[in-house]
């Protein structure tokens, strides 16, 4: 084949590569745009109503999925990527330990990880990140990048996360086992939310009267000037009238005994609006202090009984109970509070991994409403089976008793066959991990950084 031919047959071949290579890009690129597009459509915020603070986010490792819920249902849910095989994100109990808008992993080459939730001290977290549609990282979550902003701006710490092997969702349960506050301690809380309310309006009102006080002292204030300086400019005319008085000009005398005599009587007329503009400021700014002096003595007191209230209102609750243990543990926030021995029948047949959360306080405050997940690795949403987990649970009376002294709103109740995690430190809530569940991703960081969870007696 001759040289020329060659070198034809070389462009030819170039010509129909880069055509190739364009159509491969352009493929890509619409599988990129429509895969965004599909991640785009599959995230949804509620719209019939107005949000209210999320108390749980459940991901469901089966559908690659997480739902945030607060006291009246879902409010967000979108797409996610797990663990990938051999790094899988466990199934258990979590919540939210640290958040950081601009995180940087220390595990992975510094791989950025927008709106990071952590979950374990040993590197699990919620954050933003690319979903190729499958699980794909390391053991964290990936969310959409949108998504994992607005979720990191509507979470407290705190929030209960639940990754669960199917798709559980929560349910409304009522049982005796549940925890009520005692009717006094529920007492003394809306006494307390009663007070601090009156004492909220008290102080509201007593600033708007130091506000009003003030501000009539400053429309007084302005009569009171306006005759002072006007009486202030009569006074020189008559001044520069009484010098002229001895001027050897007849005409320059008359016009300053004229203009004596008009300042004289200005002078007398102002004297009197001076004095009538001074009587009324005078108890106007009289009151201004006292208005001011009510006004801080109103806020102390606003501040005092928010403070009883929050007292008596209590920081939520954690109750774990372990089937494996045979022992009942309570944290308040990340603080250990007590563990006592309790009886669980029938101890040789699970009793699965439930967690109640209580959203609030019913219409007569007395009790609390209660709401269920269960983590079923079919992801059937089964209620019995939660209620049949309490039905099997004695807790002693003195435990009990400290319990419903302490139990509040977004208190939550855990059981579990599993024991705590080795996860579980002294800077977290419980953290319960499902064991016949895969936990690559933990097997990976036995290094992180976890404490002894041993409580107090």
């Amino acid at each position: 084949m001759s040289g020329c031919r060659v070198r034809r047959w070389a462009r030819l071949f170039s010509v129909r590569m880069a055509a190739a290579m364009l159509v491969l890009i352009g493929s890509a690129t619409e599988y990129s745009i429509a895969k965004d597009q599909r991640q785009a459509r599959a995230v949804e915020f509620v719209e019939s109503r107005v949000p209210g603070a999320p108390v749980v986010a459940i991901v469901s490792l089966r559908s690659q999925s997480i739902t945030v819920y607060d006291a009246n249902g879902w409010i967000a849910r979108a797409p996610v990527s797990s663990g990938e095989k051999g790094r899988e994100t466990p199934a258990g109990v979590f919540s939210v330990i640290q958040k950081d808008a601009d995180h940087h992993s220390n595990l992975y080459d510094d791989a950025y990880m927008p709106h990071m939730q952590r979950l374990t001290w040993s590197g699990i977290a919620l954050h933003g990140g690319v979903l190729p549609g499958y699980p794909a990282s390391h053991g964290c979550v990936r969310m959409p990048f949108d998504f994992a902003a607005r979720l990191f701006d509507m979470t407290q710490l705190g929030l209960r996360v639940i990754v669960a092997p199917g798709d559980a969702v929560p349910v409304d349960i009522a049982h005796p086992a549940l925890f009520s506050p005692s009717p006094e301690a529920a007492a003394l809380a809306a006494e307390r939310a009663a007070e601090a309310e009156q004492a909220t309006r008290k102080a509201e009102q007593a600033r708007f009267a130091a506000v009003a006080a003030a501000r009539e002292a400053a429309r007084a204030r302005v009569p009171v000037r306006v005759a002072e300086n006007l009486l202030a400019r009569a006074r020189e005319q008559l001044a520069v009238a009484e010098a002229a008085l001895d001027s050897p000009d007849e005409q320059l005398r008359k016009e300053a005994e004229q203009t004596r005599t008009s300042a004289t009587r200005r002078i007398s007329d102002l004297t009197a609006q001076l004095a009538a503009a001074q009587a009324e400021l005078e108890p106007k700014l009289s009151a201004v202090t006292p208005a001011r002096e009510a006004a801080v003595l109103a806020e102390a007191a606003r501040i005092a009984a928010t403070a009883a209230a929050q007292e008596a209102a209590l920081e939520p609750i954690s109750v774990f109970v372990s089937r494996k243990t045979q022992r009942l543990y309570v944290r308040r926030g990340v603080q250990r509070v007590m563990e006592s021995e309790i009886t669980i029948s029938e101890t040789d047949r699970p009793i699965g991994t439930h967690v109640f959360t209580a959203l609030g306080r019913d219409e007569d405050r007395s009790k609390l409403r209660w709401i269920a997940v269960s983590l079923d690795e079919k992801g059937v949403d089964r209620p019995g089976q939660a209620r049949a987990a309490l039905d099997r649970i004695t807790i002693p009376s003195a435990a009990l008793e400290r319990i419903v002294k302490m139990v509040s709103p977004r208190s939550s109740l855990t059981i579990s066959d599993e024991e705590l995690s080795t996860e579980t430190a002294s800077d977290t809530d419980f953290i319960v991990v499902l064991g016949g569940e895969p936990q690559g991703s933990l097997k990976m960081r036995r290094n992180g950084r976890v404490t002894d969870a041993r409580y107090p007696d």
